[in-house]
């Protein structure tokens, strides 16, 4: 006698698995130069946007003297870096060059196996659409960071914050569609237990990390964490006086060009954050009791207090850059946390991939 017994997933299926979390894997990476090149002020240094020749980075000197003389005309060598040597150019340069050729990988990385796995029939027709979605993301996201680099290239000696913060926050989308496709087909049947508050309440706390992730691009596009480095008040107090939060006119720009006003955005935030949380893992260990569910859940907690204790740490600093860069990672930390908190709590798949194969196993009676 046979019995049917929860089995493997398909070859073809786990292939697509690992082909999105190594996409996800690449975007983290990404993300994180990508701070390192906004934290070294290399982000300006290659003047122009050239998808396929860009690829190679000068090979001869003169090559060299060329990119350099190109920096040389815009506004943030001359009134930030007027004499820099042409080695330290070469260090800025390099940052900005392997950000760019990053981004010209992961879009190789994503297109060429999808593609090999729509020839051989690997995706289900509910997951094409998606998968093609976020394929139309990166190329959108290309033309955004060119839009963002432009910013910088004329009139100011930075790019525009909203620019930037436009360029990480559809990154970490990208990323979230990513992994959260990916953990859908990890082959683990979802709790059918899990009341509907925790289901929202995960919702929200991937929503409110990304909120805090832009609102942290704002305030590292504005320079706001060198202007009010004391804590826990800012500005001489927990709450700033409202004349001081609100005098730009009109009142919404407040919230995107008033360094008082995003660094103490971006600190709420990370109050409310946390107190989330915290209170969804007591809320989830109390309801749930055991399992993969529970840990993550604490897991997310304990990552969520780390982060609030390192962007302290790099406030009072004056942003470190080896503190800073350790903000930023462990801002995706807890990204990658939420979403895949957030996938394990969600219920029931429609996306076409079987959560589990069968197969018959000897009935050892």
């Amino acid at each position: 006698m046979l019995q049917v017994s929860p089995a493997y997933l398909r070859t073809q299926d786990v292939a697509v698995r690992r082909w999105l979390l190594a996409v996800a894997a690449m975007i983290f990476l990404l993300v994180v130069v990508g701070g390192a090149t906004r934290l070294t002020e290399s982000g300006l240094s290659i003047t122009e946007w050239k998808p396929v020749s860009g690829v190679l980075p000068p090979l001869t000197e003169s090559g060299w003297q060329e990119e350099f003389a190109k920096y040389q005309t815009i506004p943030q060598y001359s009134q930030m870096n007027h004499g820099m040597t042409l080695a330290e150019f070469k260090t800025i340069y390099w940052w900005e060059w392997t950000h760019r050729l990053l981004g010209r990988l992961v879009g190789v990385v994503y297109l060429l196996p999808f593609l090999f796995f729509l020839w051989r029939g690997m995706v289900p027709r509910e997951q094409r659409l998606r998968l093609w979605g976020i394929f139309a993301l990166g190329g959108l996201q290309g033309a955004v960071g060119w839009w963002m680099v432009a910013s910088g290239l004329a009139e100011r000696v930075e790019v525009s914050q909203y620019r930037l913060a436009t360029h990480l926050t559809l990154a970490c989308v990208i990323f979230i569609a990513c992994l959260w496709t990916a953990q859908r087909m990890n082959g683990v049947p979802p709790r059918d237990d899990v009341p509907r508050r925790i289901r929202v309440t995960a919702g929200v706390l991937v929503f409110l990390v990304l909120f805090q992730i832009y609102l942290g691009a704002l305030v590292a596009g504005l320079r706001a964490g060198l202007a009010y480095n004391t804590w826990p008040a800012i500005d001489g107090a927990f709450i700033p006086a409202a004349e001081r939060l609100f005098f730009v006119v009109p009142l919404w720009r407040n919230f995107f060009e008033n360094t008082l006003t995003v660094q103490f955005d971006h600190r709420m935030v990370a109050y409310a954050l946390w107190i989330v949380a915290v209170l969804h893992a007591a809320d989830v260990w109390r309801t749930l009791r055991h399992g993969r569910a529970v840990t993550l859940a604490v897991v997310l907690a304990l990552a969520v207090s780390l982060q609030a204790a390192i962007g302290i740490l790099t406030l009072l600093s004056q942003v470190a850059i080896d503190l800073a860069l350790l903000h930023q990672a462990m801002a995706m930390v807890v990204l990658t946390l939420a979403v895949v908190s957030a996938a394990r709590l969600a219920g029931s798949r429609d996306d076409g991939y079987p959560l589990m194969r069968s197969a018959p196993v000897p009935d050892p009676r």
